[in-house]
């Protein structure tokens, strides 16, 4: 695809932008071509983050359709993304070293489509690549991201669809990676990518996913808190990958069609490897190494991967998820679980942490979440 110019502006104190800073290569704005990546954001009460994570998506080196959904917002989310959209609300590209995968600020006004949700799931995606849709109500991580993917597949040309955390930022050519991994793997199913932290760009969250404990229900993070300079083995970490983080996963449409989408009832956490239980290996599970993300890590609910940093409510949806887990996918390891989540509560109340020692019972218990 030819590069074309975009006209840009600076951001308000920025210095004055050289010629390469005034030249972003084509990318979602274009228009022109079909894309077949469809990027799914979910927003929730964090515009801000999400306003960046899109200033970041759409200066890709390769088109894509992006589909944000509102999660029902309690705060004025949709009104700012769409004042942004416009250029009525400004965007300043933070200080440090990421502020380079958003400066300088894209130019305005950028097309937007707004859609309800009864209109998202009848309208097929027209020209406009940047759709809005105003979810009435907070279907979770795994509603969001089914109900935003079913509209994106409205688009016949869609073949991919990335579910990406409003929290994050990706680099340029994280599309073109991802789109290179998933078209060189036959029946490729589920695809994730370098998750690098966003406040410790040096260090990785996760390559790719997760190795599960199927005993205990305990996951581990390939690569999680690794120096980003350690050599890794990009067909090892696709072998050893049990699910995809969910923050950075991408998913082909015939995964969809014929494995489904994400189970809903989780609401939170684990979604995705029972995602990938069900796949049960008819789809190969793939590595976008050279597509890297950078992650701000449990900005919703707190779900912090930091020992003892975890939030009551992300510690109530964890348990919960787990134990539905189990019910649904290994129903004779069930029983297991409930004195492991008792383990749990103690080690919350020595740590004289009492409000989550009381959310992970609740959780144990069935009982609503509470506040």
């Amino acid at each position: 695809m030819s590069k074309s110019p975009i006209a840009v502006e600076s951001s308000p104190g920025a210095n004055v932008a050289t010629p390469a800073e005034t030249e972003i290569p084509a990318n979602v704005l274009a228009g022109d071509s079909a894309p077949r990546l469809a990027v799914i954001i979910i927003n929730w009460n964090r515009w801000a983050d999400t306003i960046e994570c899109l200033e970041s998506v759409m200066r890709t080196d390769s088109p894509v359709r992006v589909v944000v959904i509102d999660n029902a917002s309690g705060d004025d989310s949709v009104e700012r993304i769409r004042a942004w959209a416009n250029g009525s609300e400004p965007f300043t590209p933070p200080a440090g070293p990421l502020g380079r995968l958003t400066r300088p600020p894209l130019a305005k006004p950028i097309p937007l489509v707004e859609l309800t949700d009864e209109e998202a799931t009848t309208t097929p995606p027209g020209r406009g690549l940047l759709t809005l849709i105003r979810s009435s109500e907070n279907r979770g991580f795994a509603g969001g991201n089914n109900f935003a993917m079913r509209h994106a597949l409205l688009d016949p040309a869609i073949a991919y669809c990335w579910c990406l955390n409003n929290d994050t930022v990706i680099e340029p050519s994280a599309p073109r990676a991802l789109l290179a991994r998933m078209d060189a793997t036959h029946r490729v199913g589920m695809c994730g990518t370098q998750v690098r932290y966003y406040h410790r760009p040096g260090t990785w969250q996760q390559l790719n996913g997760s190795r599960f404990k199927l005993w205990s229900g305990q996951s581990r993070g390939i690569g999680s808190n690794q120096p980003i300079t350690r050599a890794f083995d990009p067909k090892r970490v696709a072998m050893d990958t049990d699910f995809v983080l969910g923050a950075s996963l991408a998913v082909s449409r015939p995964f969809l069609e014929t494995v489904g989408y994400m189970e809903e009832s989780y609401f939170l956490y684990f979604e995705e490897m029972d995602w990938s239980v069900r796949n049960r290996g008819r789809f190969a599970i793939v590595f976008a190494h050279g597509a890297i993300v950078y992650h701000k890590e449990g900005g919703s609910i707190g779900s912090s991967g930091k020992k003892g940093e975890r939030s009551a409510t992300s510690e109530y949806y964890l348990m919960r998820s787990r134990l539905k887990f189990y019910r649904r996918n290994y129903p004779l390891l069930l029983p297991l679980q409930y004195p492991l989540g008792v383990g749990q509560l103690l080690r919350r109340l020595a740590r004289g942490q009492p409000k989550k020692a009381g959310a992970i019972a609740r959780a144990l218990l069935g009982m609503p979440r509470g506040d």
